[in-house]
């Protein structure tokens, strides 16, 4: 089945974008982000989460978290490019919020398809933030490889690299039973959770460690079951990472654009100058390339789910690459000011760089694609493997 032509973006997601845009610029310009998330430079500082729960309160009410949720579960049920307008929208921001992490336990419980996890997704259509609990501590992808178990219902062990963990309400935890590796939902407030905060650089999100201990949690998906769910959901979930990078780099090439346009150096606008002009026509091209192979990939996941994995995993390699490369230039071409605190820059590239590695940075995507590709006996459309 062919694409739809501009990826299936039509007049409700336009709407949608251009009311995200409107509404982000109107509350959450650089220099508030910059305020709320970089008053403390203390590199000993506690790792909180600095958001304001206030405008997360709006954005429920405007019914973003909704946006992917089927219809039979409460949801608006629109296209996967919706979320990615959205998730773009929040990277141009680098808005803290839970929206980027409740999509993706969303796209894990579509995957699903249990009458739990449309429960499941029925609160969060409600507007309970959510995030996944899969990776043990070396990182791994594979559910298979999770350090928490489950015994009857209850969860023991430890999930890692939990993100926006201290933002959540809801988790969807991968554990090990008798029969294999199922998916289970639980919520933070449950007895026998703990959330640990880790110290990252990325000033716009919290992560952490979650620790359960005997927590009674609800099967969503049967052991054994775990990981043809992440498989199907994983497409969605490289498609709003690299949405959320694609916005961050717009953003990063703009600022820097029009630093280079008034900074005059040598009786010159910076601009002037080929070693500056270049490569921002460089970042502008790996930007735009990032950004067609990431709407490409989301309508992929709706129209050509036999390609959505292949072109997911080009838009996320894409994606990370750029969001180094967009990052240096313009902490470079800023020149002094471009490293220092004040600098709203540096907010922009703490969160690129944290997102170029979740869920593998760029070599990473190339190794899982030569492998798909090159191997004969894998086509289209079947399972994903893993290295």
């Amino acid at each position: 089945m062919a694409q739809p032509k501009n990826f299936g973006f039509g007049e409700d997601e336009a709407m949608l974008r251009d009311a995200a845009r409107k509404f982000l610029t109107d509350n959450a310009s650089a220099d508030k982000i910059h305020a709320l998330v970089a008053h403390d430079y203390d590199v000993n500082r506690e790792p909180v989460a600095n958001w304001d729960k206030a405008l997360w309160q709006q954005i429920v009410e405007l019914g973003w978290p909704a946006v992917c949720v089927p219809e039979e579960a409460g949801g608006v049920g629109m296209p996967l490019v919706a979320a990615v307008a959205l998730a773009e929208e929040i990277g141009r921001a680098a808005f803290p919020s839970p929206l980027i992490s409740t999509f993706i336990a969303t796209f894990l419980l579509r995957a699903c398809g249990t009458d739990e996890a449309r429960k499941a997704l029925g609160e969060i259509a409600g507007g309970r933030a959510a995030t996944i609990a899969m990776m043990n501590e070396s990182g791994s992808l594979d559910p298979d490889d999770t350090s928490v178990s489950v015994s009857g219902g209850a969860l023991t062990g430890t999930a890692s690299f939990v993100q926006d963990a201290q933002k959540a309400e809801m988790f969807v935890v991968a554990a090990r039973g008798d029969a294999g590796v199922g998916i289970y939902v639980i919520h933070a407030d449950a007895a026998g959770v703990k959330v640990v905060p880790d110290h990252i650089i990325d000033l716009t999100r919290d992560q952490a460690h979650v620790e359960f201990n005997g927590a009674a949690a609800q099967e969503v998906v049967s052991q054994g079951s775990a990981r043809a769910a992440f498989d199907q959901a994983l497409p969605s979930i490289l498609c709003v990472v690299s949405a959320d990078m694609v916005g961050a780099g717009e953003w990063l090439l703009q600022t820097t654009t029009e630093y280079a346009k008034t900074r005059v150096q040598f009786d010159r606008p910076l601009g002037f100058f080929q070693a500056v002009k270049h490569p921002l026509v460089n970042v502008m091209l790996d930007v735009d390339r990032a950004k067609s192979l990431t709407y490409n990939a989301a309508c992929a996941v709706d129209e050509e789910p036999e390609l959505a994995m292949q072109y997911a995993r080009m838009a996320k390699s894409a994606a990370s690459d750029m969001a180094v490369f967009s990052s240096s230039r313009a902490v470079q071409f800023h020149g002094g000011i471009g490293f220092t605190w004040e600098c709203f820059v540096h907010v922009f590239f703490k969160r690129q760089m944290h997102n170029q590695v979740l869920f593998g940075d760029g070599a990473y995507q190339r190794a899982r694609l030569a492998e798909r590709l090159i191997d004969e006996g894998v086509q289209p459309g079947e399972a994903e493997g893993w290295g």
